[in-house]
Formats: structure tokens, C-alpha cells, sequence
């Protein structure tokens, strides 16, 4: 990933404004991106009962868009919430809120809600995507419309990013990526350090741009900040020995540029980033291995699942999960990149962008290469990272998300050269043959990992008794809405969605998040720290099997329940619904019927 600054043919332009005016290609390609990424969302439009493939997480960004909504209309703390997890609350700063979609996109989750507003931060993170690196491109690196547009089109909508979109959002949301490359790779004019008005050019306006760039991506996702921080260094390093003159003359600016970046991001962020590691709710570590999410090798030359010839089995061999199908190139794109790269290697950034892409590709493969999915003997370079701090939370996986930049960049660069080759021989009788050779090569390549909208699942139905607000008539104030299961380590919560859908309107327990193990052992943990009935209840909504219930578990019940504060306990529609409803009645006696859903009133028994 790099921009005009370290590509010496890159095309030169007259500085001019760069507008995406009505009736003008430019427009028509954001539009074109913007119809793709509405096509590929088409499944759950109009559909409350569905969600995306990995619906827990779905949950999880929905609820941070209403927590959003509700910091927009000044009802909430930006980095904190007790609607979850209750009674001790989450920290959201040390979580994946997405303040900087949820802010923005607070008017579309209050006036249609908070599925409405997920399905518009899909679109927008994967034609933003595209769009920031089509302009990038366009300004800095190729003359053609085309070539952008391609380079885009795999910036925005390689297998990973689809796959990232249906349910992560803070690594969807890439569109500032370019623009924070564009900053610290600045051009550097002749003579620029004439003069203290150069200097202010060069480096301190884009520096404090970079800055404030940065702290903003800080609310999108940290994990992609990581990634690119760790690429352009990388490609920094591969450009030095590539072109070490070149590098010698722009290092003390683009230093320059990175420090001025780094000072005003630090005072910008001094607070959020001491609420996230020491506020209230921080943890330590993360709750799972991060090094177990590792790549298979030969996912490389694979089909994803998402594409118009992918298939369910393969995929899920050869990539921890389906949201993590990073590196579903296909062997027409890798084989083609590979003869751009050999053909284009005379330059400098070529070079760069060729090791940068093997260096993260090699770094997804985990400590232990698989192969097929088999577990070889082959040690990974991420064993030499993996303790480091910071790093060690990366999953290994999305390492291999910066090679799809690099892929887009390099398809761009070819598509641009052979054009321009075309050109300055337009008379010679193989131009034509030459340019419809590439450009089916081009297509030959990309038409594998053409995207399929994305796969949906059932989701759980809001109950009227909760989406028409009845519930209130049974929840005083200070007290909670406990769903059942009252879910604590596990990824979809009935209580986040019914929060989320209903504009948190209430407390609850439980919730999908990360927090510490408890108030004295900040060890990192998903959900809330268990409870003996939630563990009950979730056995049950897993297995489909009623146990015996003592009088035991029921005194243990009503302690929990006077621990979360419950008011009403409240069952919507489960998988194992019927067992499920046998427990509860065995633990707290018969349930009312009303509004579709099972209820509960337990203020006699909690007090």
C-alpha cells in the first residue's frame, strides 16, 4: 500500500480540486460501487427475522449503533453503558463500539432503527472502501478511470471484505485507510524546502490532517489502525532498500509528517485510550488465543464461500470461520500479480508492494503452517510476533487483509500501463490485440470471486411484549428486563437484540462483549461473569434437556436474579423453547402468556 510519493511513474497532474460532479465517470463509478454493495445486502432488507451469517455479531454492532444514537441525543456516555451487563456495566471503549459509524448514522438508527442502520454502515463501509482507494488511485498513482476503477473495485469487494462486512464492522470500515497512506506519503514538490510555506505543505498541515485522521479511526476500529501502521512500515522498509536515494530524500518529511500525526492524536486520544486500559470495566488480555485464527495456506488459491463458485465445504477447512475468509484469492488473481509483479518489478513501489504482500500473507499462516488442512511441522513467522504487545491481540488472520489493497493497487498499475502503452503505439497492429489480451486476463481472474449477497440465518423475533413497551408496567425504575437464557458467554444474546432493537430502552443482564473476569481479577472474559442459573439455562437452550431442579437451584435462582436486579423475566421464541420454559417453570412457577412472549414477574420474589 503507498501512493504517488514513492512511485516515480506515477502520472504527474496540475494540482486542481477533485469533485465527484454530477454527470461526470467519476460519479458513475461511485454509484456503480454503491449499487454493488446495496445488491449484496439485498437478503436482509425488509427482514427483522433475519441476520446476517454470523448473527451474534450482528447483535453486537447493531446494539453499539443505538448506543450511538442514544450519545447523539445526549442520553448516554460515549465510552461507558450500564444497559448491559447489568448491574456493573460495560466498558464500551475497550469494545468495538464503531462511535465513528454510530454518530454519523445516529439519524438513520433513530428514525428506522438499529437493523436499518447496520444494513446503511454495510454499504457504506464496502463502497466507501472502494470509493477511497478509487480516488487515491486516481490522484496519485494511475491516468485511467478504468484502472482505478478496478483497483477499487478489489479494494472494496475482495472475498475478505464481504466477508468482513456481514459482521465486522470495525474491520470493514477501511475507507480512511487511503486517506491516512495518502498523508503520510505526501508528494513532494520541487524545492519544497525553500521555504517555511513548503515546510507548512509538507509537513505540518497534512501532519495535523494525519493526526486527526488517526484519532478517527480509532473510533471506526484499532485492529485496522494496527494493520496499517504495520504495513506502511513494511512497504516503508521495502521502498528503502528498493530505492535508497529516493528514501533518504523523503524520509525527514514523511518523519516529520508521522511525529506532528502522532503528537495530536496523542492529545486528542489521552483520555478514551486511559478510559479503555484503566476505567471502569477494563480488562487485561483477550478471552480467547488470538494465535488459533489462523489461515490454512492453501486458502490462498481458494474459491471463498460468498462468490459465485463458492462452495460451503472447502472454506470451512481452510479458514477459521466464515468471517474470516481473508485470503480467497483464487489462483487467476495470485498468478496474475505475480506476472504484473515480475513485468512491473523495475519499479520501486512494485518491488514494495510485492514484499509487503508476502511478508502479511505469511504472517496470517499462524506459528504453525497448515496445509490443506492439515498441521505441518513448518514454523510461521508470527511465532516472532505473537508475544509482542498489541500484537499478540491480533488475530492472525486479518493479516492477510492488507494483501488485498496491494492485489488492487497492482491490477490498477497494469491495467493503467497497458493502456498507456496502447496509446503511444496506436498505430501498430498488435495495440488492440495487446489491450483485449490483458483485459480478459483481468477479468479472467476477477470473475471467480465475483460476490453473492450476503448469506442471512434466522434471527429472533423482538416480542410484542417487549418491541410495544408492556414491559414496562412490571419494570420500576433501577430495576432490569432478564432474558431467557440470560446469556453470558456466548455470542447472541436475546437481551443485546431486543436492547438494540428497541433503542436500549432497557437494563438487562448479560450481553456479548469483552470484560474482566470479575471486579478483583481483570483477566479478559466474553459476557458477564457467571451465574449459576444463566449457565442452567443456557445447557438447556443448547441441549433441548431438562434437568432435575432442586430446591437448591431454585434459593440460587432468586439470588441471581436479586444480583441482576430483575423486575420480569421475559422468553421469546428459543430453538429449544419448550425445555426451556419447563425449567423456568420449575424454578420460578408458571409463566403468563402475554404479547408472544412468556412472562414472569419475580418482584415478589426478589423483593
Amino acid at each position: 500500500m503507498s501512493v504517488g510519493t514513492l512511485d516515480r511513474e506515477a502520472p504527474a497532474r496540475p494540482r486542481r480540486r477533485w469533485w465527484l460532479r454530477p454527470g461526470t465517470p467519476d460519479l458513475a463509478v461511485v454509484v456503480g460501487y454503491l449499487a454493488l454493495a446495496g445488491w449484496l445486502t439485498s437478503r436482509q432488507w425488509g427482514r427483522p427475522d433475519r441476520l446476517f451469517h454470523q448473527a451474534g455479531d450482528q447483535i453486537l454492532f447493531e446494539w453499539m449503533l443505538a448506543h450511538a444514537a442514544r450519545v447523539v441525543s445526549g442520553r448516554a456516555h460515549p465510552l461507558w453503558s450500564e444497559a448491559l451487563n447489568a448491574p456493573d456495566g460495560v466498558n464500551l471503549m475497550a469494545n468495538t463500539s464503531v462511535l465513528g459509524l454510530g454518530v454519523p448514522l445516529a439519524p438513520v438508527t433513530l428514525l428506522f432503527g438499529s437493523q436499518a442502520a447496520f444494513g446503511v454502515a454495510v454499504v457504506g463501509c464496502l463502497a466507501g472502501t472502494a470509493t477511497a482507494w478509487y480516488v487515491l488511485l486516481r490522484r496519485r498513482l494511475v491516468e485511467s478511470r478504468l484502472a482505478a476503477a478496478v483497483g477499487g473495485l478489489v479494494c472494496g469487494f475482495a472475498p475478505g471484505m464481504v466477508a468482513q462486512a456481514g459482521s465486522h464492522l470495525h474491520m470493514a470500515a477501511q475507507f480512511l485507510v487511503p486517506v491516512i497512506l495518502a498523508l503520510v506519503f505526501t508528494p513532494d514538490p520541487a524545492g519544497a524546502n525553500a521555504s517555511s510555506s513548503a515546510a507548512w505543505s509538507r509537513v505540518w498541515r497534512p501532519g495535523v490532517l494525519l493526526g486527526l485522521v488517526v484519532t478517527y479511526q480509532v473510533f471506526l476500529g484499532e485492529e485496522v489502525l494496527l494493520l496499517v501502521a504495520l504495513a506502511a512500515g513494511v512497504l516503508v522498509v521495502g521502498y528503502a532498500l528498493a530505492d535508497r536515494a529516493a528514501a533518504r530524500r523523503l524520509a525527514p518529511a514523511t518523519a516529520g509528517r508521522i511525529a506532528v500525526g502522532a503528537v495530536v492524536a496523542a492529545a486528542l486520544l489521552a483520555y478514551p485510550l486511559w478510559f479503555q486500559f484503566f476505567g471502569p470495566g477494563h480488562y487485561r488480555g483477550m478471552p480467547f488465543h488470538a494465535y488459533g485464527f489462523q489461515l490454512d495456506a492453501a486458502s490462498f488459491t481458494a474459491t471463498a464461500r460468498q462468490t459465485v463458485f463458492g462452495d460451503h465445504r472447502l472454506p470451512a477447512l481452510l479458514a477459521p470461520n466464515a468471517t474470516e475468509e481473508n485470503s480467497f484469492f483464487g489462483p487467476g488473481l495470485l498468478v496474475l500479480a505475480l506476472v504484473v509483479t515480475v513485468w512491473l518489478w523495475h519499479r520501486p513501489l512494485v518491488r514494495a508492494l510485492a514484499g509487503c504482500a508476502v511478508v502479511f500473507a505469511l504472517l496470517s499462516l499462524g506459528p504453525r503452517i497448515r496445509l490443506d488442512g492439515a498441521l505441518t511441522d513448518l514454523p510461521g513467522p508470527y511465532r516472532l510476533i505473537a508475544e509482542l504487545p498489541l500484537l499478540d491481540h491480533v488475530v492472525p488472520a486479518r493479516f492477510a487483509l492488507v494483501c488485498v489493497p496491494v492485489l488492487g493497487i497492482l491490477l490498477a498499475l497494469s491495467v493503467d500501463r497497458v493502456r498507456r502503452q496502447a496509446i503511444s503505439a496506436a498505430t501498430r497492429r498488435d495495440a488492440v490485440p495487446v489491450r483485449l489480451l490483458w483485459a480478459g486476463a483481468v477479468a479472467a481472474a476477477l470473475l471467480p470471486l465475483t460476490p453473492t449477497p450476503i448469506r442471512t440465518v434466522p434471527g429472533w423475533q423482538v416480542p410484542a411484549f417487549v418491541a410495544e413497551g408492556a414491559w414496562r408496567a412490571y419494570v420500576p425504575a433501577g430495576r432490569t428486563v432478564v432474558a431467557v437464557p440470560p446469556v453470558t458467554n456466548a455470542g447472541q444474546s436475546p437481551a443485546m437484540l431486543w436492547s438494540a432493537r428497541t433503542d436500549l430502552a432497557f437494563t438487562a443482564p448479560g450481553g456479548f462483549f469483552i470484560g474482566p473476569r470479575s471486579p478483583d481479577d481483570p483477566a479478559a472474559r466474553w459476557g458477564a461473569p457467571d451465574r449459576p442459573t444463566s449457565l442452567l439455562l443456557r445447557r438447556v437452550a443448547d441441549t433441548g434437556e431438562v434437568p432435575p431442579i432442586s430446591d437448591t437451584d431454585r434459593r440460587q435462582a432468586v439470588v441471581d436474579l436479586r444480583h441482576w436486579r430483575a423486575a420480569v423475566v421475559v422468553q421469546g421464541g428459543l430453538h429449544h423453547g419448550d425445555p426451556v420454559r419447563r425449567t423456568m417453570e420449575a424454578l420460578l412457577g408458571p409463566a403468563r402468556e402475554i404479547d408472544g412472549a412468556l412472562v414472569w414477574d419475580v418482584r415478589p420474589l426478589v423483593g
